[in-house]
């Protein structure tokens, strides 16, 4: 396969439902970006692949339009939480295995107040099979969100396994606020004391309300390309991706008893392993890391499912601050989901776009000194997960 290069990434600020920006708006302005990063026209793309969840049939059309109608492929890619990454994970296919040379990948979403529900309750529920087998083992709670039931449940599963307390979760959303407040992207810039975390309206297990991403909206998009297409149109190649995989669920996401499988901590597990050896590299190579932080849970299993630490010390490694600044791992410098917000198609590239800035030494105040080797883990239940290593040339 030849070698995928990461040459321009845009991403707008992400806001609040309530700022009632329009997809197209906000696609545009993360693709209008994306160009001018990489140094290239619209017209040199030759294949682009979106992605958004909550939008109707050919949204991606719609945006793209604006830029030309150049009569490429452009293709719609719906994953829930993953898609942006599905689609960067298509993209790098095409370019690798010399389909195209010049590729984009786009993620927009323009999300509704309040938690996610059904959009069409006269159908069969692709999530059903989730919640039935979580309610087997583990109870619902009235007024929860679906998502916090899941994700919160996997925190349970981990509290009876090692016996940790609810404010080793809470330290999660204090870290994320203080990434945050130096991305002027970032939807919750203003810190948070544990206190406050802690204190804030329970939801589900060890989760409270500030454990859990809010409903945002925005776009983010990457163009990738040949070494070949570098060389000819003389554009600098610092960051490539060294290593990709995409995983759907396992026979072991629902045959035992394990919220954390539910969750796909066995498709993250195995995405990673995938990518350390098409790599090279261990996770002990890694500078700095954006993992996929939907609610503190999920992030605080991650760390175990990449490999970051040994199965039942994530405790000790957040303890030790091994999880931010000065210690082993910088995870989401940009804030996260939980700070930085989740906007369901955009959140693969918004993260492919931090770390090609930490990569390329631009992150000012957050930038992670001396950053190599990036990892970023993009889950979205139903199922897929994908996980991505990025380098800097040497």
């Amino acid at each position: 396969m030849r070698r995928v290069n990461v040459i321009g990434v845009g991403m707008t600020k992400f806001t609040t439902p309530k700022a009632q920006i329009p997809y197209t708006v906000m696609g545009k302005e993360a693709v209008t970006d994306a160009l001018k990063d990489a140094g290239v026209e619209y017209s040199d793309i030759q294949q682009a692949y979106t992605g958004w969840v909550y939008a109707d049939s050919c949204a991606g059309e719609k945006v793209l339009y604006e830029f030309g109608m150049t009569g490429i492929p452009i293709f719609n890619v719906n994953n829930n939480c993953s898609t942006g990454s599905n689609a960067l994970f298509l993209a790098r296919q095409a370019v690798a295995y010399g389909i195209a040379d010049c590729v984009l990948a786009l993620g927009f979403e323009q999300m509704t107040p309040g938690a996610l529900g059904l959009v069409f309750p006269d159908r069969p529920f692709p999530m059903q099979i989730f919640f039935e087998k979580l309610f087997e083992f583990q109870p619902p709670k009235a007024g929860s969100a679906p998502a916090a039931m899941l994700f919160g449940g996997a925190g349970v599963e981990y509290q009876q396994k090692y016996g940790i307390k609810d404010e080793v979760f809470g330290k999660i959303s204090v870290k994320a606020r203080k990434h945050a407040q130096h991305n002027e992207r970032a939807v919750f810039r203003d810190l948070l004391s544990l206190e406050e975390v802690m204190a804030a309206p329970h939801q589900y297990g060890p989760l409270t309300r500030y454990q859990c991403c809010p409903p945002t909206c925005g776009a983010a998009a990457a163009i990738v390309c040949s070494d070949e297409f570098a060389k000819k149109h003389n554009i600098p190649t610092p960051v490539y991706i060294a290593g990709q995989s995409m995983n759907s669920d396992f026979s072991s996401t629902f045959g035992g008893k394990s919220p954390m499988a539910i969750v796909g901590y066995d498709m993250t597990a195995a995405a990673a392993k995938d990518v350390y050896e098409q790599a090279g590299l261990g996770p002990e190579d890694v500078d700095v890391v954006e993992l996929h932080d939907c609610f503190t849970a999920n992030e605080l299993i991650t760390y175990e499912g990449l490999g970051l630490t040994p199965e039942g010390t994530a405790e000790k490694f957040i303890e030790d601050g091994d999880n931010t600044y000065g210690g082993k791992y910088v995870t989401n410098p940009s804030g996260g989901l939980l700070s930085k917000g989740h906007p369901l198609g955009a959140t693969g590239l918004a993260q492919c776009a931090e770390l090609t800035w930490q990569l390329r030494n631009q992150c000012g105040v957050r930038q992670v000194e001396g950053a190599r080797v990036g990892l970023q883990h993009n889950i979205g239940l139903g199922g897929a997960c994908v996980v991505t290593m990025y380098r800097k040339d040497d």
